[in-house]
């Protein structure tokens, strides 16, 4: 509780608009003559202690009463005093409380209407009393409300339908690595995760020292990178029937949906002044989303209706010690896509299809995907045969997680997660059965005889965060015997080595042909030795490269090097004409979003950034 205490002359206040947490009916214009005025914001902490926080707070305004020899109070809600602010049901129900106790205690006590824009005047009296803040807490003795008990069980469950203890899966497999992380016997491993030094050293993304921790700088290699991916995630939604919508950044705490919504998640979010309106930046494309929903005509015709948003950035306010390299971020990149289902069944259909895509994109980026489902054991009761089948198709063993009771938005969710060179789960793909918010934010449907029907969501990050999906991408390289990356999303795809100036000529004209033929290409033109270009190229994991002297100029035949095929000290070179270089690039990259080079074509006006 943060708390205002000003003596006055007079107190005066009319309300003017209401907000979505508008108390009414509420007296709309009052005043009180010589008064003591307690300004008053209720702070989620509060919760903890509430009853604590109430006396603490009646206490204090007495005290200052007696002081300045005053019997009037007027109780005036002023959410302006804090940035983080208790759940509205909660404050309206403090703030009449310390009215009726301040009534019980003899004191003549008026309360401004909570939720509402209101002028006021007010007239100090000026002496040394007459002004005093507070910030009051729950003492640690306070009660503090019981918090609902939830048991936790695991099991794993095979594709041919067998349930398994968990500890049958102990061995040094990704699985495993999963299931130790879940129930917590995962053992601590220090150091810095591979990406973090690989993500520099490759010049793909840098730290930003003048920004907040967890905000990174992209660099051109690694801008073009991250486009990709997101071109990725864009087509894979635009092939399932999503439409791309962008929605804002930030949004008004005012709103009551969109308050509980931000409550949920906890104490991790940037939440700041804009004027006199609480704000936050949004942790998920959930906020726009719901409240472009909720102004929609929806008829059950349209449904499932799929929405999807490429969230530049995302913002969550992790802790500065946890923050670290591209898998854990103070600002991220998140595909999300959200689907309005007409019933749970309909729910239920879009999951297996969405849960497919996620396993796809594992495939597609060569990083070996685990998985934990989780639900309540209400929902497992009930569709245990629908959870063996998604398991089934699957092909792999599942980590099952049950839960008591229900806590969260969701009934069920499956999170699918790469694992790093450390042994830890990097979480990519997610798909979660809400069914909260479409009542919360007042998103509906009617049946043809009228009656109202507020259907399940499906949250799905078809990829993960794109953040978080490189440096999965970067970790599985300690697991190749040459590091490189897919074709698709490598930098440059194909560089060119002329042996001498004098073959330069010939080079460009090559690297023209490739580059018409949609493959990045780049030329060495550098005042170097050709060993040194030579390995040049393999410390930017070019996907091939091609040394051209006079025998590739005279037959056309050209000596290519295959990072994908190589090994430590021995390089897997072929045989090939440009044209058939053309067509087996075109199959390795087919059906993957293609965009130019980001750097120099000519090594030569290509600077240096790290």
């Amino acid at each position: 509780m943060r708390l205002l205490l000003i003596h006055s002359d007079f107190i005066e206040y009319e309300a003017k608009k209401k907000t979505k947490f508008a108390e009414d009916p509420c007296n709309p214009a009052d005043r009180l003559d010589d008064a003591l005025v307690a300004f008053c914001a209720v702070e989620s902490p509060d919760a903890d202690g509430i009853d604590d926080v109430i006396s603490q707070t009646v206490s204090a305004i007495g005290e200052m009463a007696g002081k300045v020899e005053c019997n009037r109070v007027m109780v005036y809600p002023y959410a302006h005093l804090s940035s983080d602010l208790a759940a509205p049901d909660l404050a309206v129900a403090a703030l009449k409380a310390i009215e009726e106790s301040l009534e019980k205690a003899g004191y003549e006590v008026k309360r401004a209407p909570f939720g509402w824009y209101k002028s006021f005047s007010l007239s100090c009296k000026g002496h040394p009393l007459s002004e005093l803040s507070r910030s009051i807490t729950p003492s640690e003795d306070a009660v503090k409300p019981e918090k609902k008990h939830i048991e936790h069980k695991f099991f794993v469950l095979t594709p041919e339908g067998t349930i398994h203890d968990v500890q049958e899966y102990m061995d040094d497999s990704p699985f495993a690595a999963l299931i130790k992380k879940e129930i917590g016997t995962a053992v601590p491993v220090g150091g810095e995760p591979v990406h973090v030094d690989l993500m520099r050293s490759k010049e793909f993304v840098d730290y930003e020292p003048v920004s907040d921790v967890g905000h990174l700088r992209w660099l051109p290699r690694g801008k073009l990178v991250r486009d990709l991916l997101a071109d990725y995630a864009l087509s894979l939604v635009l092939d399932y029937g999503a439409s791309p919508v962008e929605t804002p950044v930030m949004y008004d705490l005012a709103d009551k949906a969109i308050f509980e919504h931000a409550d949920k998640f906890g104490e991790r979010q940037y939440r700041f002044k804009s004027g006199n309106r609480n704000m936050m930046l949004r942790f998920a494309a959930c906020f726009g989303m719901f409240t472009t929903m909720r102004s929609m005509h929806i008829s059950p015709n349209h449904l499932p209706m799929k929405m999807y948003e490429l969230s530049t950035y995302s913002f969550r306010h992790e802790q500065k010690g946890e923050v670290i390299g591209l898998k854990r971020l103070r600002a991220f990149t998140m595909p999300d896509m959200h689907s309005l289902c007409k019933d749970l069944e309909n729910a239920l259909t879009c999951f297996e299809e969405q849960l497919a895509i996620g396993w796809q994109t594992g495939r597609d980026f060569g990083t070996e995907l685990v998985a934990v489902f989780r639900c309540t054991e209400e929902f497992y009761s009930e569709y245990e045969g629908w959870i063996r089948k998604i398991v089934k198709d699957s092909g792999v063993p599942i980590l099952i997680e049950t839960l008591s009771d229900r806590v969260h938005y969701w009934i069920a969710k499956i999170d699918l997660a790469a694992i790093d060179g450390q042994n830890r789960p990097i979480e990519n793909p997610t798909v979660q059965i809400d069914v909260e918010s479409s009542r919360r934010f007042g998103i509906k449907y009617h049946l043809a005889d009228g009656t109202e029907v507020y259907p399940p969501i499906l949250h799905c990050s078809p990829t993960g965060s794109v953040e978080r999906v490189f440096c999965a991408i970067l970790e599985n390289t300690v697991n190749q015997k040459v590091a490189h990356l897919p074709t698709w999303l490598t930098p440059t795809q194909v560089r060119i080595i002329p042996v001498t100036d004098n073959h330069l000529g010939y080079v460009k004209d090559l690297a023209e042909k490739l580059t018409k033929a949609r493959i990045r290409v780049d030329v060495d033109d550098r005042d170097d030795s050709l060993n040194k270009k030579i390995r040049a190229a393999g410390m930017d994991w070019v996907s091939y490269v091609i040394v051209v002297g006079d025998s590739e100029v005279s037959s056309g035949n050209l000596t290519v090097t295959v990072r994908s095929e190589s090994e430590p000290n021995k390089p897997h070179k072929i045989t090939c004409t440009a044209e058939k270089l053309i067509e087996m690039i075109g199959k390795e990259t087919s059906g993957k979003p293609f965009r130019p080079l980001y750097t120099p074509r000519m090594l030569s006006l290509k600077p240096r950034y790290i």
